[in-house]
Parts: C-alpha cells; structure tokens; sequence
C-alpha cells in the first residue's frame, strides 16, 4: 500500500486518549476534531531525556529522517516507555513540489496525514499573515510621510507555495522579494520563542529596515507587535496528534533547515520534555544544517542540550556521495557504499566535536543487500560507534526496537555538550568556526555587500548574535555538485542578513535562494480528490 493508504486505514484513538496518556485533563487541550488538538498547558520542569534524529547530507531520494524518528518513538512505546515525538509542521512548498510531505512514511507515519501535510490547524497561515500585515505596515507608513526616516527596507513579503516568479518583484517604490514561509523571519522567532510574552517581545524587535544614516529602524516603532500577536496567538499552542501506533506526536512550527533553522518550536520541545520520559525530535537536512543549528541556535536560545543523537544514513545516499547514477542506484555496489561512506564520516567527526552522545542509524530499503549493509555496520564497529538497522518504514515501531535499546544504552555514556562558538566571537570569527569546522572549506570569501553588512552589524554591536549558515543541502560546501566529503575548497559569503527578532544573523553561502521553485514535474500533478478522498499526498 502506498503511505496515503495506509494512513486511511489507521485506527486511530481519539485524541483525548492520546492526550489522557500524557497526563493531559480536558481543560489542557482545545480539540480540533477527533484526532488533532491544541495544547493549551504550559511547559512545566523538565523530566526527558532528548533525543536529536540528524542525517549525512540529503540526496533526492530521501533519508528518511521522520521515518526513524517515529519508528523511534512507537518503539519506545513498545517498551512500555513514556514516549514524545516533537516533531515540525510540514511546509505545503515541498508537499506540491519536489519533496512531498513530512509526515513519515509507510507503517512509520502520524495521523492524520493529509491534514498535517496541507493546511493542518492553520498555523503556517497565521504567520503567513502576521508577515504580510508587517510588511503592509511597513509601506503604509512610508506612504504617509515616513516619520521614522526608512531609506532600506529590511524585512520582506512570504508566502508557503514554491513560486520563483517572486524571487524579485517590483512596488511603487522599490524593488523586493519573497521568502517561502518556512523560511521568513517570523517564522524563524515563532520557534525560538518561550512564551507569548517573549513572542510579543520578539516580534518588536524584528528590525524592518535602516535610516540613511544606517540606524536601526524596529517594528515596534511601528507599534504592531500586539496586533501581530495576536494573529499568532492560537497557532502559538502546540499541537496533539499521534503515530499509526497511537504514540503522542506533538508538532509545531516548520522553518527549512537549509534557509533557516529547521527545528520545531521551544514551547512544543519544552512541553515534550515535562510531559514525557523519551522525547524525540529532529532537525532538517544533514547534520551541518539542521544539527549544527539546533545546537549552536535553539539550544542556546532554549538553554537546552541533547541527552544523545541518532544519525541517519541510507545505502542510497551512500552510494549517491559516491557518484552512483540514479539509474544505478538500486543495484547492489558495495564498493560505492565503501567510497560513499566519507560523507557518514565527515557528519560523525562533527557530531563527535559537540560532546554528545552519538548512535549511527542505518535507515534500511528493501533494495539494500546485506553486504551493503555489513560495509555500514563493519565501519561504525571499527569505528566505536554504535548502531542500528531500522526497518521502521516496513516494521513500525518492531523495527526500530533494536535502535531505541541502542540508544537507551547510549543515554548511559558521558555528556560534555558545548558550543561550536562563544557569543563573545566576532562574526567572521563565528563564520570562519562554522565554514572550517562543520562545512570543512579551508578559506572564507565576502562579497562587498556582505562586508558591508557586517560592519553595519558590528557599528549596531550585533556581533553577540549567533549565526544561521544558509547553503545548499545537497552539500557540505556551497556547491551541490560537491559530494561526499569535499576537500580544499572555499566557501563564499554572498549575504548577510539580520534576523533581529529570531536574534541570529542569517549568512548566505553560495547562491542559495529562500524562495524554492517548482520542479519540471511538481507533486501536484500527482494529487488529486477522489470520491471525497485525496489521493496521491506522500
């Protein structure tokens, strides 16, 4: 059966048993039909231990990081463990273009599908218009004589579709840009916020633009960020849904990790963490996107840490790094899985530099072979890391069984978790730790514009904030077409920009974009309504 299948014939339990399990009464949650709720408690002492799921770097055929994830926790529950997935909301620009939904997959999956991958409770819009109506404010009151001095506008328009089209538009009186949602500022600040009141707070601080005598203009001059809360107000609560095996799945919140910081919200994090004993989450892309940035951003922000980390890693992607065609991927290539396995070593040497616990999780495919997987397996060993076939995607939560005892045993060894950088670092310093020691170039190069825009933030004193890496996801460097582990090579700063309210510094690598567009032949052209039902959502 197809994963939209299988979703339809899931038994699911009513949410207010979901929410009963995590010691939840009824006044806790607003219930969106019966099987999704809003979360209304507040996070209280923290009681879990955390897990990170992380990846070598993605290919186009997927690594299958919620897959494990979820398989993850359903095996846990297996165990008669008190279980918590904190997991992000999907974007509907991959749901319609290349990627396709994020909701797991095969007998690995939360439910209810459909409606987590499209418009879900309705949270993405709400930040979708809390973004629109800043940028209205911003032009309405340039329009009406613009008291407060804006000679560059700073803050642009989003919308959660693939649209190319508006990489660059033209207004009355400048030319701007759009953002994809997930990848917007108030995005970015929505998941880093602890409360409303921080969320209020934070949204004021957002800086929309620069005098002509580069001072900072902030959206609270503005005097909106009531108004803009209180648009995000209801989306801010968490959401309640469960696996195919009834674990509880909180999610929420959804910023890209190759554009933003690709970790769901704080709050969802935290309440996991009172709620239960094992929560697991993960962060987008590979480890030098995803992984780096919720250690070196939400961490900090959050002053949390991780208890132990799984990495993922597939025979395809493996054999992709090593230069295996898509037309050869399927066929049994040890060698290639032994050249590909750099690229596994090159995110192990990073993980290992965090101080964390660490578990290699080996995302097994009916077309792997057991040879494949012995390279895999015989490396890690020789290696002294520990690890685990997952078949959690054919299995359920049977298949990852071996992985959650892996990790239960990893939870035992030593945690010395530190920063890759100190806030006192300079930003080039801070750009300098994050290009040599995680995307491993050996040199840096600025455009002028992002010279220039450092020392913008430097005249402001920014320089404390910490730094969101922006680059392909294909690759450690800038350049997709680098695979596997690349070597001496630099990597270039083409922007900086300043994501004041989110309180990091977004840095642009290469020629990332943060409006995807569309593929030749986009999943849409798969979807379809069908006698009341949707068919072809993956």
């Amino acid at each position: 059966m197809t994963d939209i299948e299988i979703a339809h014939n899931a038994n699911k339990e009513d949410i207010r048993n979901i929410a009963s399990e995590l010691g939840l009464s009824e006044s806790d949650y607003i219930m969106f039909g019966n099987d999704k709720a809003k979360i209304l408690k507040q996070p209280t002492e923290k009681k879990g231990k955390l897990i990170l799921v992380t990846a070598i770097s993605p290919t186009p055929y997927g690594e299958g990081k919620t897959t494990v994830s979820i398989g993850l926790g359903d095996a846990f529950h297996r165990l008669k463990k008190n279980s918590v997935l904190v997991l992000r909301e999907p974007s509907m620009g991959p749901v319609f273009g290349m990627k396709g939904g994020a909701a797991g997959g095969g007998y690995s999956q939360v439910v209810p599908m459909e409606d987590i991958n499209l418009h879900f409770t309705g949270d993405f819009h709400a930040i979708t218009a809390a973004n629109d109506l800043l940028c209205a404010a911003i032009d309405n009151h340039i329009y009406h004589g613009n008291e407060l001095g804006i000679a560059e506008v700073a803050f642009n328009r989003c919308l959660d579709v693939n649209d190319r089209a508006l990489r660059r538009i033209s207004l009355d009186n400048r030319s701007e840009k759009f953002n994809i949602t997930a990848a917007s500022e108030i995005m970015a600040l929505f998941c880093l916020a602890n409360s409303l009141d921080d969320l209020k707070e934070m949204l004021g601080n957002i800086v929309i633009g620069y005098t002509k005598n580069e001072d900072l203009v902030y959206a609270k001059d503005l005097h909106i960020e009531g108004a803009l809360t209180t648009l995000l107000k209801d989306a801010f609560y968490p959401n309640l849904v469960q696996t195919l095996e009834h674990t509880p799945a909180i999610i929420h919140g959804g910023p890209f990790a190759n554009i933003a910081h690709g970790c769901n919200s704080i709050v969802a994090t935290k309440l996991g963490l009172s709620l239960g004993d094992y929560v697991i989450t993960e962060a987008g892309f590979g480890a030098d996107l995803g992984a780096e940035k919720f250690l070196n951003i939400k961490c900090r922000k959050a002053n949390l840490s991780p208890d132990a980390i799984v990495l993922v890693a597939t025979i395809k992607a493996l054999k992709y790094n090593a230069g295996v065609c898509k037309e050869d991927i399927l066929k049994e290539n040890v060698s290639a899985v032994s050249n590909g396995i750099c690229n596994l070593d090159a995110h192990v040497r990073n993980l290992k530099k965090v101080g964390v616990p660490l578990v290699v999780c080996l995302n097994a495919y009916d077309t792997d072979t057991s040879l494949e997987q012995q390279v895999v397996i015989d490396w890690c060993e020789s290696h002294h890391i520990p690890v685990s076939v997952s078949t959690a995607y054919r299995d359920g939560g049977e298949g990852a069984v071996h992985l959650a005892h892996t990790v239960e045993q990893a939870l035992l060894a030593p945690n010395q978790f530190h920063f890759l950088y100190d806030d006192s670092d300079s930003i080039s310093d801070k750009i300098y730790k994050l290009a040599t020691e995680v995307y491993h170039a050996n040199r840096v190069e600025y455009s002028e514009e992002a010279l220039r825009k450092i020392s913008l933030l430097e005249k402001n004193n920014l320089s404390y904030l910490p730094i969101c890496g922006a680059k392909t996801q294909y690759s450690l460097s800038d350049d997709a077409k680098k695979l596997g582990d690349p070597k001496d090579f630099s990597i270039y700063v083409r922007d900086i920009e300043l994501y004041h309210g989110a309180g990091f510094i977004t840095v642009l690598f290469g020629s990332v974009l943060r409006m995807p567009g569309l593929p030749k032949h986009p999943n849409y052209e798969k979807i379809d309504l069908v006698d009341g039902e949707i068919v072809g959502l993956s």
